[in-house]
């Protein structure tokens, strides 16, 4: 070993993130579906910067169902994304452990029950130390995702791009669906 191929690092230091798997070694259409081909969480010791999870939910909606699907897809496509960008000279994998926390089980049949689970699951994932992002569902889950930002950060603000603002007071009388989150969030109490 040449002294340029010593380790930088002492063997009881801490590792830095582990990235993605490796695509020369094998196929980018081989392996387990994980956001960027990342570890799972449990592979990384339970411990993320930033934890990717799905939820595959879309009960609130009242015209085109499907979201309860993206999050798969968006695991599918992201196989392809490197890491390593050239164009930013950066390689954002390196500077965080990113890693795929699965899915969050909802019940399709109870928008309450559903809003409940996400919110605590959320919750827990948060006093992980790690910050969220979530993949598929409807907007109806943006209400239990603030409401478990709040309770772990104080007072949240937000800014909301969409074609339409989603702060219905009901919709078809029902108060929580994908166009009411936004009301019930800022409301008392949400």
């Amino acid at each position: 070993m040449t002294s340029s191929d010593q380790p930088t690092t002492s063997p009881s230091a801490t590792p830095g993130p582990r990235g993605p798997v490796d695509s020369s070694r094998i196929p980018r259409y081989a392996g387990p579906a994980t956001f960027a081909r990342l570890p799972r969480i449990d592979e990384t010791g339970g411990r993320a910067d930033v934890a990717v999870v799905g939820i595959p939910f879309d009960t609130g909606v009242s015209y085109r169902p499907g979201a309860r699907f993206g999050g798969n897809a968006i695991r599918e496509a992201s196989r392809l994304l490197r890491p390593y960008n050239p164009a930013q000279d950066a390689s954002p994998f390196a500077l965080a452990q990113v890693a795929d926390a699965g899915d969050i089980a909802v019940n399709p049949f109870d928008i309450g029950e559903a809003i409940e689970t996400v919110e605590q699951a959320a919750g827990e994932l948060l006093d992980t130390g790690a910050r969220l992002m979530t993949l598929g569902g409807d907007h109806t889950l943006a209400l239990p995702l603030l409401r478990a930002a709040a309770r772990k950060h104080g007072p949240v603000a937000l800014l909301h791009f969409d074609a339409h603002l989603d702060t219905w007071d009901t919709y078809f009388g029902a108060p929580y669906t994908h166009g009411t989150p936004f009301r019930r969030a800022v409301g008392v109490g949400g």
